[in-house]
């Protein structure tokens, strides 16, 4: 059985870390790093191998009905825990009753792990392999376990019946339990070379011409980059985004929602912080340093990088997007001409 042709194939990068921890032993792994470097794609290839009826080396055989039932997201031996707005956008399906809840409109969907989830997650852990190639559990991203969903996972996660294996996969492991974070062996996700990122950007359909703005937006981080590109975000307005906001002019943020104006915000922000103190910017390219304004003072900007932290808070939910951006606007503006 071959697998689906729209499977991607694994960046050369989370290849060989696949390989390093796939020779190690040990039932609980935690991926950590900051987001765009791919743990939820590790984590992944992980479980497949663990589950694969024709392991190697090197991960799954891809060719197998484990590997087949995952990639169609109907494996008996595998519980993927996330978000159930996450899952939603990745075509896992929901235990049945969170489903009925969402169907009859009773909630919306959850943004973090809850913990009837992990409940069910626990007991799934207790039945008996369906395969016989013992059972995986893959958590991303970690960090949406609130304290009581994590307390509800730990005394499985520290002495897993039968063959269980975890994977825990975060973007903040800093917001992780303690508890959690010993229970585990740790990884650290690796940041690629720009020399491996660009090729791969350009297999992936990104002009070459354009794969390193692309990498220099997102701060160097191939996955973000990559997503960038599938929005339709274009290198070229990022490069006049900070006399825009010189200006306050909101027409430089009308083609992001109001959570993507805000992190683009923050970019700005901290290369500004980064300027006032004589380092060098990340997220804007050498070339586009006569397009940073002078720096304010650090004082302002370290005020506007907290308000921009704060509205995140609600930018899904904002009351009026337009006037949000507007706000936004406006608020970068007072941010950037302040000069005590």
């Amino acid at each position: 059985m071959t697998p689906p042709a729209t499977r991607p194939a694994l960046p050369p990068w989370l290849a060989a870390q696949r390989s390093r921890l796939l020779a190690q032993q040990g039932h609980a792994w935690l991926l950590q790093g900051p987001s765009g470097l791919g743990q939820f794609a590790l984590a992944m290839e992980l479980v497949r191998a663990w589950l694969c009826e024709s392991p190697t080396a090197h991960g799954a055989c891809n060719l197998c009905s484990s590997c087949h039932a995952i990639d169609v997201h109907t494996h008996a031996d595998l519980c993927v825990l996330m978000p159930e707005i996450d899952m939603l956008a990745r075509g896992w399906p929901l235990h049945e009753k969170a489903q009925s809840e969402l169907d009859d409109k009773k909630r919306k969907p959850s943004r973090e792990i809850r913990v009837d989830a992990m409940r069910q997650a626990v007991e799934f852990t207790q039945r008996t392999s369906a395969r016989g190639r013992g059972k995986a559990v893959l958590v991303y991203p970690a960090e949406q376990m609130n304290a009581i969903t994590a307390n509800a996972l730990l005394k499985t996660l520290e002495e897993p019946p039968g063959e269980v294996r975890f994977v825990l996969a975060s973007e903040a492991a800093h917001q992780l339990l303690p508890t959690i974070r010993s229970r585990c062996l740790g990884h650290t996700m690796a940041w690629p070379a720009q020399a491996e990122m660009l090729p791969w950007l350009v297999a992936q359909g990104v002009p070459a011409d354009l794969a390193e703005g692309f990498l220099r937006t997102s701060g160097a981080r191939p996955d973000d980059a990559l997503a960038l590109f599938q929005s339709g975000h274009q290198p070229q307005s990022w490069a006049q985004l900070p006399q825009a906001m010189l200006r306050g002019d909101a027409s430089a943020l009308a083609a992001w929602s109001p959570a993507q104006a805000i992190e683009a915000l923050q970019k700005l922000c901290h290369d500004l912080l980064a300027v006032g103190v004589g380092a060098a910017p990340r997220y804007f390219s050498p070339a586009d340093l006569p397009a940073l304004p002078a720096a304010p003072a650090l004082g302002a900007l370290t005020q506007w990088s907290r308000a921009l932290s704060s509205a995140a808070r609600t930018a899904e939910h904002p009351f009026n997007a337009g006037l949000m951006l507007e706000a936004l606007a406006a608020q970068a503006r007072k941010a950037l001409h302040s000069r005590h």
